[in-house]
């Protein structure tokens, strides 16, 4: 007589043959998970791809090649493009400092409202800039609810000011930085923190010695996010901080003076920006920006 399990196929063990696991795996192969794409999804596809990438293509096909070293030599260009460039920086440092901490308490402590306190945290991110920069002014207008008191009693004005452009960066850039630290420490295993207190670290020493190089790249993630949007905000910008060429006048806002008086120089200024934002995005590793 022959033996039953001798006559299963080697392939297909019991535990297989109940739960369909090879088969499943060769039915998912030739369903075509990995294959071709069916045409009602192809489709939509092919047009959403289109619509995001036909403006690009449109900027640089129209962008004016011959006279672009000169467009881009303009001293006001090379102005506007450092204060970009050293305002988005500082707009980050200070997300660095203040954000990382408030991804923290919302990721490892428990309070009453948590999920507001979140709500208020991530709101910027959908507010239109030009209400974020108009709440900007008054609160830290010179009338503001505390900006009348920094003027009074420290001198401190913000509004109109290369500070006014840092802070209105970092009011719309900090919340791409809390999001991308909190989803990290959620992903962290927080035994390794345990571990470290019960050995005698205080809870701060454990999370500056084992917490920070464990979310490490969710903190670089987050800040080359939070980088990249303060480099191209506009509407808290020019709300809160005016359009004044050498001390205000950022990138976007020398695209949007110079498209009502030269086309030529805003596609210029345009394709800067568009070649710093690629950078980014090459600087952003896949590690980065999933789960993993």
């Amino acid at each position: 007589m022959s033996d039953p399990v001798a006559s299963l196929d080697k392939s297909d063990t019991p535990a297989d043959t109940l739960t369909g696991g090879p088969r499943r795996g060769r039915v998912r192969k030739r369903g075509g998970v990995r294959g071709g794409a069916p045409l009602p999804l192809l489709l939509p596809a092919l047009v959403g791809l289109a619509f995001l990438l036909l403006p690009l293509l449109a900027l640089i096909v129209r962008a004016p090649w011959r006279t672009l070293p000169d467009q881009l030599g303009k001293p006001e260009v090379w102005q506007a493009l450092q204060l970009s460039l050293l305002s988005a920086t500082a707009a980050t440092a200070v997300s660095l400092v203040l954000g990382v901490p408030l991804a923290w308490l919302l990721a490892r402590t428990d309070f009453p409202g948590r999920g507001f306190v979140r709500a208020l945290v991530t709101l910027p991110l959908v507010l239109p800039p030009v209400v974020g920069g108009v709440a900007l002014l008054l609160a830290l207008g010179r009338n503001g609810v505390v900006g009348k008191f920094l003027d009074s009693w420290f001198g401190i004005t913000l509004p109109f000011t290369t500070a006014g452009v840092v802070v209105a960066e970092a009011f719309v850039a900090m919340p791409f930085l809390v999001i991308s630290v909190e989803g990290t420490l959620r992903a962290a295993d927080p035994r390794y923190e345990e571990a470290a207190m019960t050995l005698g670290a205080s809870r701060f020493t454990a999370f500056r010695r084992v917490t920070l190089p464990l979310i490490a790249p969710g903190i670089a993630a987050g800040s080359v996010l939070a980088w990249a949007r303060a480099l191209g905000e506009f509407g808290a910008t020019i709300t809160f901080a005016g359009n004044f060429p050498g001390r205000t006048q950022t990138m976007p806002l020398a695209v949007y003076l110079a498209l009502q008086s030269d086309p030529d120089a805003a596609i210029a200024l345009s394709l800067v920006l568009l070649a710093v934002s690629i950078a980014v995005l090459a600087g952003l590793r896949d590690r980065w920006i999933t789960a993993s």
